[in-house]
């Protein structure tokens, strides 16, 4: 006899996982550096401090550039007039577009949980006509906590139905912050190779790697069936 199982809710980072966004990332920071007369950084300088959140972020830049760290909430505030709209520059990943379609068709609920403020993501969403694919996101600043602690990655869980207790969900994401988040709560853990990690791949607990989209529906569904 056959079993149906129902689809298992797919969760998606954001930054360096369906979207290259560090060159929009990469301009606001230098357009707030130039403002204030320091030195600018390189593209993939802000790219290797990206993940964190914006906080973070800015505090790295401030460690790498000497800036006084009383200076860091002056600093954000100028960087977000910029950045909550900020989608000139990013590119979705080669075949996003296509897996996160025929994951909906299939009957996968879609959520994003990422460490990127509400307002830019759901931007970047909208710029690439991808919100309405997606149950639920969850953004760095819709809960006290940020990735890699489990809470928003649960949240996002739950709103597509998934038991808050033990989620049965796969979370999918490039970086060090999204391979911990995920073993925390924990749920399956699929990592794309690419993205904005620093630590090597093989280092970081995961279920299953991919180079592209396209092979990630199969992956999914060899969770589904495990």
């Amino acid at each position: 006899m056959n079993v149906c199982l129902a689809p298992r809710p797919v969760v998606f980072d954001l930054d360096g996982t369906l979207i290259d966004s560090a060159p929009d990332i990469h301009a606001a920071v230098n357009a707030v550096l130039r403002e204030n007369r320091i030195a600018p950084l390189t593209l993939d300088q802000v790219r290797s401090f990206v993940g964190g959140g914006v906080e973070m972020l800015w505090h790295k830049i401030i460690r790498a550039t000497g800036i006084e760290p009383s200076r860091q909430q002056s600093l954000i505030a100028s960087f977000m007039t910029r950045y909550h709209d900020a989608t000139g520059l990013t590119r979705l990943y080669p075949g996003v577009l296509e897996a996160l379609g025929m994951l909906a068709d299939r009957g996968y609920p879609l959520g994003i949980c990422t460490n990127k403020p509400l307002g830019p993501t759901r931007a970047v969403l909208d710029h690439f006509g991808l919100t309405g694919l997606f149950g639920t996101v969850v953004g760095g600043d819709s809960l006290p906590q940020k990735k890699p602690d489990p809470a928003p990655l649960r949240a996002a869980f739950v709103a597509l139905g998934a038991d808050p207790t033990q989620p049965q969900g796969i979370y999918v994401g490039d970086s060090e912050f999204d391979a911990l988040c995920a073993a925390n709560l924990p749920v399956p853990f699929l990592i794309y190779a690419h993205g904005y990690r620093r630590t090597p791949l093989a280092e970081l607990p995961h279920a299953a790697q991919f180079s592209h989209f396209n092979e990630l529906p199969l992956l999914v569904e060899g969770l589904q069936l495990a």
